[in-house]
């Protein structure tokens, strides 16, 4: 009825758990929830420009935070911005800028987020150039371009991309075909 067997012809042995890897007290805060959208401004005089944007996301529950940074007088500063926003739980940028526009494109070439250009009126050209300027980005860092002081427009687009759910796009660079 019952044979005897050894350990050895019985079951196999069932393997020791993995110890859990202690997290370091600075990954859990990169890990933290932070804000869905990230808005950036050149100047602080353009606050307001972007105001129906912050009410927009405002609206819908969407956390958010606003930074002054420029592309021009602070480059490093947008740099470090861009490149830590996903680990800091940003899944959206929406920037603005006036002129030559060039926030928009250097955001978006330090980021794998999708980043929304709104070109602000400045000047006497109306924004024109500033809407030339983003939707020209080139290939390497693609921009979604609003209408000339389109942020409401913005923060609308970057509530659809919030909808549409998922993880944040993984770090590095990839391509549709990975």
């Amino acid at each position: 009825m019952w044979e005897s067997r050894s350990v050895s012809e019985q079951q196999p042995a069932v393997p020791a758990p993995t110890p859990v890897p202690e997290v370091h007290p600075v990954w859990e805060e990169l890990e933290a929830d932070g804000p869905q959208v990230g808005i950036v401004i050149p100047d602080e005089a353009d606050r307001e420009r972007i105001e129906a944007a912050c009410n927009e996301l405002l609206e819908r529950a969407i956390t958010f935070e606003v930074r002054v940074l420029s592309a021009h007088r602070n480059p490093r500063e947008v740099a470090e911005y861009a490149s830590t926003a996903m680990l800091r739980g940003v899944r959206v940028v929406i920037a603005a800028a006036g002129g030559a526009a060039a926030l928009p494109g250097v955001i978006a070439s330090y980021t794998e987020l999708p980043v929304i250009g709104v070109p602000i009126e400045r000047g006497n050209l109306g924004g024109m150039d500033a809407l030339m300027a983003v939707v020209q980005m080139p290939d390497v860092g693609p921009v979604a371009c609003m209408a000339i002081n389109g942020a409401r427009n913005a923060a609308i687009y970057a509530a659809k991309i919030l909808a549409q759910g998922g993880a944040a796009p993984p770090h590095g660079r990839w391509t549709a075909t990975e």
